[in-house]
């Protein structure tokens, strides 16, 4: 069965799919920034916890509470997993992704801002 799409709704889609990926783009831009600071600050907080010398005298716990900085920042990057940063992350390639999957049954697909990109049509013998 024939599937056809006038050019202005195919337009129309891919105004708004461009749109809607833009829009995610600054909340996107934020994630990623509170993602590298918060694991910048793991990554300090943890090689400071190791190479303290009374890391390896005192319990676990007793070490995590000698170093708060290290313990609060590992607690907020584990948080911040638990709450789907790492989908908040990439939020406007799983859109294009999905996009690409329901488009190629129609024999077009998407870059990764949204723009439609028609294949050219299989020839049927």
């Amino acid at each position: 069965y024939a599937c056809y799409v006038s050019s202005s709704d195919l337009k129309a889609f891919e105004r708004r799919l461009t749109e809607y990926i833009a829009c995610l783009q600054p909340a996107t831009g934020r994630w990623r920034m509170i993602l590298i600071v918060v694991s910048v600050c793991t990554a300090t907080g943890a090689w400071n916890w190791l190479i303290d010398p009374e890391t390896q005298k005192v319990s676990f716990f007793t070490s995590l509470w000698n170093h708060p900085f290290f313990t609060i920042s590992c607690i907020t990057l584990i948080g911040l997993f638990f709450a789907g940063i790492h989908k908040r992350v990439v939020a406007p390639s799983i859109i294009a992704a999905r996009c690409r999957t329901v488009l190629a049954e129609y024999n077009m697909s998407c870059d990764d801002t949204g723009k439609l990109i028609l294949k050219p049509r299989p020839h049927v013998q």
